[in-house]
């Protein structure tokens, strides 16, 4: 077979925003380079897993092979993340492919920063069964794995071009482990693509699991980068964290509307507040898992809680928000309800209390689809 370099010009590594480099490959980054002095240690970890990432490019070869050296993390006593690959051709997925070895990242969610690290080795992801005419290809990379590209090989004498101009409408996307998904079952799978893949339209996908925390150097770059419409899923790291009050919390989100309008003064901004999470929703956090691996709010003393937020009361700043910035001019902002996308009927998709099974995250992404992209929605095209 020959074998590619990763940095081939006419391979596009879409979604992301900067690499990493090693003698052996390279690690895509969802952030672009001048924020890593700002990104903190656990973000890090989220930055470099490659939710929405994909290698795009055309070829005629009937195989495709991928070399990597995975990262992947196991939480407490738990199986590892799986760590799957999606190929896409001409658009439809033809297959799901699972890939074992790598590196483990043992970790303690209740220090999420000091993980234990156990080495291993590389795997080669081998897809075969393709046709022999030039088609378009998509290697959609896995949510909830680091991934150090190393090599692609085509068969012997098999074509390389640049993938197609993507004229499909941008769709950025900003969230928490919800829209990050690495409990999906594939890459493909993930709410924020399947929605994406529905409405014919270019996703990239800034979600950072336990890390959507109104960030101003994530609002920056959002600012950044064109886009035809702008999602953010707000307030459910928030509550995880506890890690705001609604003093803080409603200028804060003010803040990274305002960040983004500087430079895209009319582009289409829904706001989407959190979806159902029983513990959370009158409750304020932090939340953090059990003994059984489901996660619940802990009470302390109730006057030194006043003020903590709830999922509840998060919606209702979070619309408030909304219609005070349109009422200001900004027609161009929108609201929507998470409890739209998951809520209280949906618990039995719902394992750890707090994150959708690969079901959920499905239909998350189709009722997305559905409210936003349709039926006079606020992107709907």
């Amino acid at each position: 077979m020959q074998a590619i370099d990763l940095e081939h010009s006419a391979l596009s590594i879409t979604g992301a925003l900067d690499f990493d480099r090693t003698e052996q490959g390279i690690t895509p980054r969802r952030l672009p380079d001048w924020t890593r002095p700002q990104v903190p240690v656990f973000m890090e970890m989220m930055v470099t897993q490659p939710s929405g990432v994909r290698i795009e490019f055309a070829t005629n070869s009937d195989t495709v092979d991928l070399e990597v050296l995975l990262t992947r993390i196991q939480f407490g006593d738990n199986a590892p993340r799986r760590a799957v690959f999606d190929l896409v051709c001409d658009g439809e997925l033809l297959v799901s492919q699972d890939a074992e070895g790598g590196n483990l990242l043992k970790i303690d969610l209740r220090r999420p920063s000091q993980p234990d690290v156990v080495a291993g080795t590389t795997s080669r992801i081998h897809f075969a069964g393709l046709s022999t005419a030039s088609k378009q290809i998509e290697l959609w990379l896995p949510t909830g794995a680091k991934v150090e590209l190393q090599k692609l090989y085509l068969a012997p004498g098999a074509t390389l071009e640049a993938f197609s101009p993507d004229a499909r409408p941008h769709w950025i996307h900003h969230g928490s482990s919800i829209s990050h998904c690495a409990e999906a079952t594939s890459p493909t799978q993930t709410w924020p693509v399947t929605a994406a893949r529905l409405a014919d339209a270019r996703i990239t996908n800034l979600a950072f699991g336990g890390n959507c925390q109104l960030d101003q150097f994530v609002a920056r770059t959002i600012r950044d980068m064109p886009a035809d419409l702008i999602s953010l899923k707000l307030g459910i790291n928030i509550v995880n964290m506890d890690s705001m009050r609604e003093r803080t919390f409603t200028p804060g989100v003010h803040g990274v509307l305002d960040t983004i309008r500087e430079k895209q003064p009319y582009t289409p901004i829904l706001i989407v507040s959190p979806i159902y999470c029983p513990s959370a929703e009158t409750q304020p956090g932090p939340t953090l898992p059990n003994k059984t691996g489901k996660f619940e709010t802990y009470s302390g003393d109730e006057a030194w809680r006043a003020g903590c937020l709830t999922l509840t009361w998060v919606r209702k700043i979070l619309s408030k928000v909304v219609a005070k910035r349109r009422d200001a001019g900004d027609q161009n902002l929108h609201y929507l309800d998470g409890l739209q996308l998951f809520h209280e009927g949906d618990a039995a998709d719902l394992p750890d209390d707090l994150h959708p099974n690969g079901q959920g995250y499905v239909r998350m992404g189709e009722r997305f689809h559905e409210q936003v992209f349709c039926n006079d929605g606020p992107f709907d095209q």
